[in-house]
């Protein structure tokens, strides 16, 4: 009885072996070693680029509003004041990363500031430059301050696509050096306390003054667009009217820019 006992045993753990290794010689033949592959991705070398194709001036023309920060309430400013610039620019991508340029250039930057039921006196001989309230006296029915700067922009660039700046995201910050060359005020249709016409409403006055005006101007500016079309942004660090002729006021100024930046 122990015989056939110990039989059975065996060859059920004969069997069990067998049947073992025949599953592990199945699952080695569904195992397959895949090779090893290197990669064989370089990162780009953006100095052999071929900036053949890239022009390296253009023109960018410049439009929006404009704005008085720091003015007191007795200033009234209104409407659409707006700003016009124009600049002929030089590009030169840096070499060893032609997603980055510095670009400078030249242009004109001009600002025009309207005014609620009030009088900028240029031609005022004070030691201050007058703001006439014309809320219940003679005013203009429209009435700016315009300035316009020969400018000096320096940028810094990048570029998403350094090949073809014209497509592509691409952003600049910089600032922008000036000098006045002129400033005037300009009167339409002057009207009296109840709002009629003194001298009909074709009747314009000028006047053209830079006494009161700050000469130079120094702004941070800053650009971010895709392909030929950015927003821009300037801040004048340098306040509107000279120290000791009035209140420190700054010009802001948002817009929409057209051009290769």
């Amino acid at each position: 009885m122990k015989r056939i006992f110990l039989s059975v045993i065996l060859i059920l753990i004969a069997t069990y072996c067998t049947q073992a290794q025949n599953k592990v010689a199945k699952d080695s033949a569904k195992t397959i070693t895949k090779p090893t592959v290197k990669s064989s991705s370089k990162k780009k070398d953006w100095s052999k680029v071929n900036l053949d194709n890239r022009p390296s001036d253009h023109f960018i023309f410049q439009y929006g509003l404009d704005g008085w920060s720091g003015r007191p309430d007795s200033i009234r400013t209104k409407g659409f004041s707006r700003h016009f610039n124009f600049y002929a620019m030089i590009d030169k991508p840096m070499k060893k990363n032609p997603h980055f340029s510095v670009a400078y250039g030249a242009g004109i930057g001009t600002s025009n500031i309207f005014f609620d039921k009030q009088i900028v006196n240029l031609a005022g001989t004070g030691s201050s430059l007058p703001f006439t309230d014309g809320t219940n006296s003679n005013r203009y029915n429209k009435f700016k301050l315009t300035t316009i700067f020969l400018e000096i922009p320096l940028e810094v660039r990048i570029y998403e696509n350094p090949e073809n700046k014209n497509s592509g995201w691409k952003g600049s910050l910089g600032v922008k050096v000036g000098t006045l060359l002129k400033s005037y005020t300009k009167g339409k249709d002057y009207q009296n306390a109840s709002g009629g016409s003194l001298y009909g409403k074709t009747y314009i006055e000028k006047v053209s003054n830079k006494r009161f005006l700050n000469t130079t101007k120094l702004a941070v500016s800053g650009r971010v667009g895709y392909g030929i079309f950015s927003l821009h942004g300037d801040y004048n660090i340098l306040g509107v009217i000279k120290d000791g002729f009035g209140p420190t006021i700054n010009t802001y100024s948002v817009g929409i820019s057209i051009g290769g930046l």
